[in-house]
């Protein structure tokens, strides 16, 4: 019994002393894994609003680029930047955007479209369309860079996400609002499309007047219908120089006269004061019984036609009920050819009243 129990102890130690020690040793799931310090220099720098870029195509994806030379200028004027990737922080840009490159957080791309358009002295500096450069390494001149990573969201970006199914609650429930609310949302949205609307052609006026008098090519608010462009980009009142070449005389009269034609067309066969009043009536009244529209009118529409129904089959009833009875006959020939014969003469004395008539206004 004794050596029963002393081998029993002894095992008991071997497995106390073979167990993990759990002071020492670190469950895998709880170590941290540490993040690659270039690809947190690559998020950094895309989401540094200093550093120009722009949206294209590249192979039938929309990617987001930018130009190596400004790659260059943004490391040159913040170098703080650099600081994310620790040891590495001294490295030449060419160097960090050749690792950059080998990691495949970036792709070398260049233009589709090599060839000059006519009529322009250089290419595009942002083209539309990229394709995949076959020799992956850095290049400071006319070289494109696109970010083969997903962008993270912002927090405002999510909480928009969430925002849009209520937008679309709200725009259905609409007709259910109080009246103070359906004037202030129709006027809101009027007024805003008449100020797109007035600067599209404002902008378009002004562009066809310098056109034709000048022989310049100047859109004001030149980004206001880009899609790659920002938000501080699409407010810029201030165009682009013409680089362009000045069009010739004669295209400039053409485009004279096919304008003048365009506002003779539009003048005459714009509508007169009448037609124009009652496109106005028409309008007001469908948006009259979209804004005067509730719940309340609609259960009392839906009741006053339930009564009208039951009144009507009511009614119907007495009838049918009433010339069931004995008195109601079927009339007979005679009285069929009676009828008939008034009828006829009541037609008859009608026409004899109005070819007099006729005869009155023709001695007249």
């Amino acid at each position: 019994m004794k050596k029963s129990s002393g081998g029993a102890a002894e095992k008991k130690r071997v497995r106390r002393s073979s167990a993990p020690d759990p002071s020492t040793d670190v469950p895998p799931r709880k170590q941290a894994v540490k993040k690659d310090v270039y690809q947190v220099f690559a998020e950094k720098v895309r989401d540094h609003k200093e550093l120009v870029s722009r949206w294209a195509v590249l192979q039938e994806t929309r990617v987001e680029y930018f130009r190596g030379k400004d790659f260059v200028s943004f490391l040159k004027n913040h170098p703080e930047v650099k600081d994310i990737l620790e040891s590495d922080r001294s490295l030449e840009t060419e160097d960090i955007a050749n690792i950059l490159l080998e990691k495949n957080l970036l792709v070398r791309c260049d233009r589709v479209v090599k060839t000059l358009r006519p009529g322009k002295k250089k290419l595009s500096t942002w083209p539309a369309h990229l394709e995949i450069f076959p020799e992956q390494a850095f290049s400071e001149n006319d070289a494109f860079f696109a970010w083969t990573f997903v962008k993270r969201h912002p927090l405002w970006q999510t909480l928009l996400s969430f925002f849009w199914p209520v937008l679309t609650l709200a725009i259905c429930l609409f007709p259910v609002y109080p009246h103070s609310c359906k004037l202030l949302i129709l006027y809101s949205c009027a007024g805003i499309l008449f100020l797109i609307l007035s600067l599209l052609l404002i902008r378009g006026t002004i562009f066809g007047v310098l056109y034709i008098l000048v022989g310049k090519r100047i859109w004001f608010f030149p980004n206001i219908l880009a899609e790659e462009a920002t938000l501080r980009e699409l407010f810029r009142f201030w165009p682009k120089k013409d680089e362009e070449e000045r069009p010739k005389w004669t295209t400039r009269i053409f485009y004279a006269v096919v304008a003048v034609l365009f506002i003779l067309l539009l003048r005459h066969h714009a509508p007169d004061e009448a037609a124009r009043a009652r496109y106005q009536k028409r309008v007001s009244n469908i948006i009259d019984d979209v804004l005067e529209w509730s719940p309340s009118l609609a259960l009392s529409g839906m009741m006053d036609k339930q009564n009208v129904t039951n009144a009507t089959g009511s009614t119907d009833a007495a009838s049918q009920g009433s010339t069931t009875g004995p008195e109601h006959e079927a009339p007979t020939d005679s009285n069929d050819e009676k009828s008939f014969s008034e009828q006829y003469n009541t037609e008859e004395v009608i026409e004899n009243i109005e070819d007099v008539g006729e005869d009155d206004k023709q001695y007249d």
